[in-house]
């Protein structure tokens, strides 16, 4: 067994107790974050049978891209944090963006989808901790953008994202993800809405994202290692500590 295969097998078990014990078999997906990770690492993960991959950094994210355009059926998540002068290649390349926080980006990813794809899957990211350094939109402003976003044809609302202040008691670390599931329904039922995701819960807390809705953990230390990033000089910004 490889290392990176064993990782995988662990936190493939991570997910499964932690369902098993709020009775939520088969709901959770893994998304594995493979940003600042070679390409070599990401074919090696798809051929373990991992499909959905997340990258912060958009040249970075390119470039793999190009070396795995022959896995037809991998599907890329955009998770970092989004220059208007990239939406462009964003709406083009991903197929989900999970860090949509403001309606001009909405506008930019929407006008700019080419019309031969289907329309794209966002999340809205959300500051679910109130902090100053974090990107997202609060609790409060939610609905008026969720309003705006349900016109835009070219994109396909399907939920929330929130990346938490961290904490290592439990209870703590629940009580943000409570909210966000909580605002999700509250979402749905106020404007008539579908929207089945929050992609919540990373390395160190998917066990109380879990248990608190999340239905896409977003995971990249306990599979890919410790990161190294080459990109972060010139992309990096605040509130994008996924994995």
């Amino acid at each position: 067994m490889t290392i990176l295969q064993n990782r995988f097998q662990r936190v493939y078990g991570r997910i499964h107790q932690a369902e098993q014990a709020c009775n939520r078999n088969g709901q959770v997906q893994l998304l594995a974050v493979s940003k600042t990770k070679p390409a070599s690492m990401v074919r090696e993960a798809w051929h373990l049978g991992q499909k959905h991959f997340g990258e912060n950094y958009l040249q970075e994210a390119l470039d793999k891209m190009d070396e795995l355009n022959d896995l037809s059926d991998i599907q890329w998540h955009f998770i970092g944090p989004i220059q208007s002068n990239k939406t462009r290649d964003i709406s083009t390349h991903f197929d989900w963006v999970h860090s949509v926080d403001r309606l001009k980006i909405a506008q930019r990813l929407n006008d700019q989808r080419p019309q031969a794809l289907p329309p794209l899957n966002i999340c809205l990211q959300v500051n679910i901790s109130g902090e100053e350094t974090k990107s997202g939109i609060s609790l409060n402003e939610l609905p008026v953008l969720v309003q705006s976003i349900t016109h835009l044809p070219n994109l396909k609302l399907r939920g929330l994202m929130a990346i938490p202040a961290p904490e290592t008691e439990p209870d703590r670390q629940r009580e943000p993800f409570r909210a966000l599931t909580h605002a999700l329904h509250t979402l749905n039922d106020q404007f008539s809405l579908t929207m089945d995701t929050l992609s919540m819960g990373m390395t160190d807390d998917l066990e109380s994202a879990i248990q608190e809705g999340s239905t896409m953990v977003r995971i990249g230390t306990a599979l890919f290692g410790s990161r190294h990033s080459v990109q972060a000089s010139t992309e990096a910004s605040t509130g994008t500590q996924n994995g």
